[in-house]
């Protein structure tokens, strides 16, 4: 979303839409899972686990980290990833949050 764009709606609108567009790829969602099975951090087993390249590994890492979603420490040469848990529980409550919304029902909606 364009920042003229952006800045007519609320910030909590924002950060959800940028949590939506950060899980809104197969790949990350499975990076996702990998990662909360795990529970560790992990260096190089997702080039392993993804039939993708390292490269693009790292692009998916780069946009699930800018959201917060997850957290890497440097060990030696290498990026370890692990759920950042604290981050993980806001992301998921602010969904849950819009997923229990209460609408209003009309007998003229389709």
């Amino acid at each position: 979303m364009g920042a003229t764009k952006a800045q007519h709606f609320t910030e909590a609108q924002n950060q959800l839409a940028n949590y939506a567009k950060a899980l809104a790829h197969p790949a990350r969602i499975a990076i996702l899972q990998y990662l909360l099975k795990q529970q560790t951090c992990i260096c190089s087993n997702l080039v392993e686990e993804l039939p993708l390249a390292q490269a693009t590994i790292s692009q998916h890492l780069k946009e699930l980290k800018a959201v917060g979603l997850i957290k890497g420490n440097v060990e030696g040469t290498s990026v370890c990833y692990c759920i950042d848990h604290e981050k993980w529980e806001e992301v998921r409550a602010t969904f849950l949050l819009l997923f229990t919304g209460k609408v209003a029902h009309t007998n003229n909606c389709c």
